[in-house]
């Protein structure tokens, strides 16, 4: 078959395929190169695109070739049936990169799923669960315990990049998997969870510095544990007006602020180095925040919840704060492996679990790429990154 022949197609499945995956009828027809007026005739019955279309579509939206020659659109639930509410993000209205961060998530986990089964291994169990009616110091007690990360090895630490990998390697320990979603702007979406038991998942925008990573899994867990004790539902059914749900999310914010920085370390650490030198400035509250691997905000946040200084001086820095941000030049992006970027958004489980299948021969090494958005050329480096580096997957775009 000729790419330049018009090849019959559904137009209810070109319409269906554009608007499952969120984008613009303008931005694709520039993507494919026709006009925005060719689109809709494709999409309304009025035309056909040819194969080379057909496949630029396909990749544009991420989807099956085999697709697009289906007589009717598949039966999908909506995707805020898997992930918990998130500030600012109507369901239904998810923009293209987060839809599909949603998807790939949620096929990832479906993967593992399917994979433990044909290993006959036993799928982990996450336990944890934890009520708005309990104090957010209690239930991060709780939290930090289960993570089993003890005062002197997170102070030991000795990068952010370390701190990250081992907050990740504990969560991860609970029953949680632990993806990276790349190319979802900061400002939709610094991390996400998927409420589905088991394998619930924790996502986090690698976008990210590593000192607030951290911070945003946490953060995620906590919202997961809420989940688990009912007391949220998966953002389509979610029903609680912005004020209920802005109680939820400080509630979710301070938990995993105690988590990260328990009270007693927190007072030790100020009393060991001599805290406040100047007033809790910039200065200071920057040196404290290195001690435990997290933003200089996230730790003045964290004093004034604890009352070491009050409200006005907390505005009063954080202004401070903002305008010294705002005058650092940005750093310009390195280049990261493909081993690394596997890692980083795959984890170390799923990406453990895909290679044991393959070398089970429960699935092929076509299926094994596909799954860990990797060339097998990179196979052996990666069960090197794995067996060499037990907190692989710290790394990312």
């Amino acid at each position: 078959m000729s790419l330049a022949v018009p090849v019959p197609v559904s137009a209810t499945v070109l319409a269906w395929a554009r608007q499952e995956s969120g984008y613009a009828a303008e931005r694709v027809a520039k993507r494919v190169g026709v006009k925005p007026e060719r689109l809709a005739e494709w999409e309304q019955g009025g035309g056909q695109p040819t194969m080379r279309q057909i496949e630029a579509l396909a990749s544009f939206y991420h989807r099956p070739l085999s697709l697009f020659f289906q007589p009717k659109p598949p039966t999908l639930p909506p995707l805020a049936a898997e992930y918990r509410r998130l500030p600012g993000i109507v369901p239904g209205h998810e923009s293209p990169e987060m839809r599909f961060a949603v998807r790939k998530m949620s096929a990832r986990r479906e993967t593992m799923l399917q994979l433990l089964v044909e290993l006959g291994e036993s799928t982990p169990v996450f336990d944890l669960i934890a009520h708005l009616a309990e104090t957010p110091a209690a239930v991060a007690e709780r939290l930090r315990a289960a993570l089993a990360v003890g005062p002197d090895e997170q102070l030991d630490w000795s990068s952010e990049w370390q701190a990250w990998a081992a907050w990740r390697a504990a969560v991860e320990r609970l029953g949680v998997l632990v993806f990276q979603f790349p190319k979802v702007p900061l400002a939709e979406a610094r991390g996400l969870s998927l409420l589905r038991t088991p394998l619930p998942v924790a996502g986090v925008n690698p976008k990210e510095i590593p000192e607030s990573r951290a911070y945003t899994l946490i953060h995620e867990v906590v919202h997961l544990m809420l989940a688990a004790g009912k007391e949220e539902v998966p953002a389509a059914r979610e029903v609680r007006d912005n004020d209920a749900w802005a109680a939820v999310e400080r509630f979710a914010e301070e938990t995993a602020s105690h988590t990260l920085v328990p009270e007693a370390v927190l007072a030790q650490e100020i009393r060991s180095g001599g805290f406040p030198r100047n007033g809790w400035d910039i200065g200071d509250v920057r040196g404290l925040a290195r001690r435990f691997k997290i933003t200089p905000l996230a730790m003045a946040t964290r004093l004034r919840a604890s009352g070491y200084f009050d409200w006005n001086h907390y505005q009063g820095w954080k202004r401070g704060w903002e305008a010294y941000v705002a005058s650092l030049r940005p750093k310009s992006g390195g280049f990261a492996h493909p081993v690394d970027l596997t890692l980083g958004r795959a984890g170390r489980p799923f990406t453990q679990t895909v290679l044991e299948a393959l070398a089970s021969n429960r699935i092929t090494v076509v299926n094994a790429a596909h799954y860990l958005d990797l060339k097998a050329e990179h196979f052996e480096k990666l069960k090197g990154a794995l067996l060499t580096r037990p907190g692989a997957g710290g790394d990312d775009e």
